[in-house]
């Protein structure tokens, strides 16, 4: 008998050099999950907030929804390769992307069930997703089906399955909305001055879409040029300033006030006043 070879990675088990695979999947938990209508939405946005996650020990992941195809630099399949790239700069445990079609983003019960799939797989407590209403039109609209496909995502009357495999109900415990072009008054201010660095390297991994000044090969847009990228710096400038750092990302807290246990957080975080 061929030698069998044993591997075992998170919750798979898969015997391999054999004649036959026998495979056994768990879904992979995750601590903080960010959706995003494009790839790049989420590096723009939020990069600051999830790099001191991961920094943090958190298993953090993000979700695109659409491959960003119908954007006029780029391809779809050079920016699958750019979002893979920022998220091994994130530390991300996880980068996946449901290819719904970009610019055809509905709230409807199809497209709800396709991300209430990962909801349940990857079971976050934590998730970040699009602004309520933004300059792009797609960011709102994937707002409302994400707000509302991650309280669905609790119903145990909504089936799905995973790999043939009936999936449980889930819905996570808290969800913020992060800022994109349009501003919004934040309730929730996140430091990341340690990690901006990081954020805008995650965000220069998308060459075909930004700091792309000298490149005549296809048109300049909103976003290409360094005058946007350097918006995007200004604006983590303010944002930190306004809670005493140097960086920050903004947020607003959905479906309620924000629940407090303890002020060991607020005792530990002292910035200029």
């Amino acid at each position: 008998m061929t030698e069998l070879m044993f591997c075992e990675f998170e919750a798979k088990f898969v015997i391999f050099l054999g004649i036959q695979f026998i495979y056994q999947e768990k879904s992979m938990k995750l601590d903080v999950l960010a959706l995003a209508a494009h790839p790049d939405d989420t590096e723009l946005n939020c990069a600051g907030t999830l790099a001191v996650l991961v920094q943090q020990g958190k298993k953090v992941g993000v979700v695109d929804l659409t491959q960003g195809e119908m954007g006029t630099r780029g391809t779809a399949e050079l920016r699958l390769i750019e979002a893979e790239n920022a998220a091994d700069i994130l530390g991300l445990a996880v980068r996946e992307n449901l290819k719904l079609k970009d610019t055809f983003l509905e709230n409807t019960r199809e497209h709800q069930l396709e991300i209430i799939k990962y909801i349940r797989h990857y079971r976050p407590e934590v998730c970040f997703i699009t602004a309520p209403q933004d300059r792009h039109p797609d960011h709102g609209k994937a707002h409302n089906l994400l707000k509302d496909a991650l309280f669905y995502s609790g119903l145990r009357k909504i089936e799905t399955e995973w790999n043939g495999q009936k999936q449980e109900a889930w819905r996570p415990v808290h969800v913020f909305a992060y800022m994109q072009d349009s501003p919004f008054e934040p309730d929730t201010i996140f430091d990341i001055s340690t990690t901006q660095s990081m954020k805008e390297k995650a965000i220069l991994a998308f060459t075909s879409q930004f700091n792309a000044d000298k490149d005549t090969k296809e048109p300049q847009t909103y976003i290409s040029g360094s005058d946007f990228f350097e918006a995007i710096r200004s604006r983590a400038r303010v944002l930190g300033h306004r809670i005493g750092v140097e960086y920050g990302e903004g947020f607003l807290y959905l479906n309620g006030p924000i629940p407090m246990k303890s002020l060991d957080s607020y005792l530990e975080f002292k910035p200029k006043r």
